[in-house]
């Protein structure tokens, strides 16, 4: 299952920069394994914010709910979630 995953990080000004530094290196190891495992296919920045265009590809809701939620930023994100499906007018049979 195919999802386009927004997510809008919000760290909190007055937490201290050695804090938010450490959540960040783990949130980046954990997207990186994510994106090993063909789970996050695609993430995208949008320009002048802290903010990213994401592609999971995984089994269930669920089972994205629960990487969302193991993402160390997650509790300071906005996420909005598209579940996505193939467009009957699409030329690729498959969803590279």
């Amino acid at each position: 299952m195919l999802f386009q995953v927004r997510m809008d990080v919000n760290i909190p000004l007055d937490m201290p920069s050695d804090k938010a530094n450490e959540i960040k290196a783990v949130e980046k190891a954990y997207s990186h394994d994510l994106q090993r495992q063909g789970k996050w296919r695609h993430i995208w920045r949008i320009s002048g914010q802290y903010s990213n265009i994401s592609i999971f590809d995984v089994e269930s809701n669920e089972e994205l709910h629960n990487i969302l939620q193991g993402l160390p930023l997650y509790p300071y994100m906005n996420i909005e979630v598209m579940p996505l499906n193939r467009h009957p007018s699409s030329i690729h049979e498959d969803d590279r």
